[in-house]
């Protein structure tokens, strides 16, 4: 008898901590649990200052290391190395989800003999003056690595480090489960003052490089249509103080229920994100499954791979109010584009994100099995 594949997931933080790459490390923790082939185990940190515990959900162990709290977004955890020498003895296979410099300084002091796979999600973009004491493990991390994952070209062609590697570089999709978006009635929660508004939906956290401030600028010019922004953040208060007087409302953050019944809610989504931080938006996939055309913005990640211009929406240069406007309009006045790119957004979803070809495809680079 075969013996198990067995897989340490590695991230900074696990559900219910709110993150789009914390969703994607469960998504996979559920789908290595449920295989008969495999054993998995995640570790991860304590998001607040605290002790460490182990939690048994999604079908797997789930270790939690304690931490003295989080220092320029990632955890400070003294446990996380050794735990982490620990459990890669333990492991036939690594997948360390970066930025993590925890996890790459503590996989190189480990001198772990299993195969590493790096799931690459994005540059450290904001720490710059970091990122110059970072930059040296970050390529020695890179080098030790047997294989790295990234969601599309543009996560290698958009990174000042992945290019020197690309030979060790599989390109798999981020997975998105359609019928979770198509098979659920919901309630209409977008409700514009004026009828026949074009109803135009952004959701996610209003921080620095979501770009929401060139959004609302937008609705200065666009007629005819109302912005519906779900999620908090940082700049809330300054966003509403924009905002007012203009057709535009804030949600708050949503329930999972709520959300997916705004992305079937809307007329056309909005992702005007502004800095190589937004490395995909798999808001754009969620809106792309419920037949929604996308607005997007040309940066140089994978942000444009996701919905591509002409064909599921439009994208725009980043930072360009203007821009925005005129496309948001564009869209806004011709039902028959709209119907036509989200025809083709659904069609994609349903080609290229279906959740069983992809988690096969991360399976067998973490077996090694993959194809060159």
């Amino acid at each position: 008898m075969t013996s198990k594949l067995k897989i340490l997931e590695v991230n900074k933080f696990y559900p219910p901590h709110i993150g789009g790459i914390e969703t994607l490390v469960q998504q996979r923790t559920q789908y290595f649990a449920q295989r008969e082939d495999t054993e998995v185990k995640v570790l991860v940190c304590q998001e607040q200052r605290g002790k460490g515990e182990v939690r048994y959900t999604d079908g797997a162990e789930v270790i939690f290391c304690g931490s003295l709290g989080t220092f320029f977004s990632c955890p400070l955890s003294p446990e996380f190395f050794r735990k982490f020498r620990e459990l890669s003895r333990w492991a036939d296979a690594v997948e360390i989800h970066t930025p993590f410099p925890l996890a790459d300084a503590a996989c190189l002091l480990s001198r772990c003999k299993c195969r590493v796979v790096i799931a690459w999600h994005s540059d450290v973009v904001r720490q710059k003056l970091l990122l110059q004491f970072y930059k040296p493990v970050l390529k020695r991390f890179l080098r030790r690595a047997d294989a790295v994952i990234a969601a599309t070209p543009g996560h290698i062609s958009g990174s000042r480090f992945l290019p020197e590697f690309r030979s060790k570089c599989h390109i798999i999709p981020y997975p998105l489960a359609m019928e979770r978006y198509t098979q659920t009635k919901h309630s209409p929660v977008l409700i514009p003052k004026q009828n026949g508004a074009v109803k135009v939906l952004f959701a996610g956290r209003l921080v620095y490089y979501k770009g929401v401030s060139y959004l609302i600028e937008a609705f200065r010019q666009v007629r005819g249509c109302e912005l519906f922004i779900c999620g908090t953040g940082k700049l809330e208060s300054e966003l509403k103080q924009q905002a007012k007087g203009l057709p535009v409302h804030f949600l708050g953050r949503l329930s999972d229920g709520d959300l997916k019944a705004a992305f079937a809610d809307c007329d056309l989504f909005v992702l005007p994100s502004v800095e190589n931080s937004e490395a995909f938006g798999i808001v754009q996939q969620e809106a792309m499954a419920c037949g929604k055309p996308v607005i997007n913005t040309a940066l140089p990640t994978g942000v444009p791979y996701v919905s591509k211009h002409g064909e599921t929406g439009l994208t725009v240069p980043p930072k360009n109010a203007d821009a925005l406007a005129k496309a948001v309009q564009k869209l806004a006045d011709s039902p028959a584009l709209r119907e036509k790119y989200g025809r083709n957004a659904a069609e994609k979803v349903r080609r290229c994100y279906a959740p069983d070809s992809i988690m096969q495809q991360i399976w067998d680079v973490l077996a090694g099995k993959q194809r060159s």
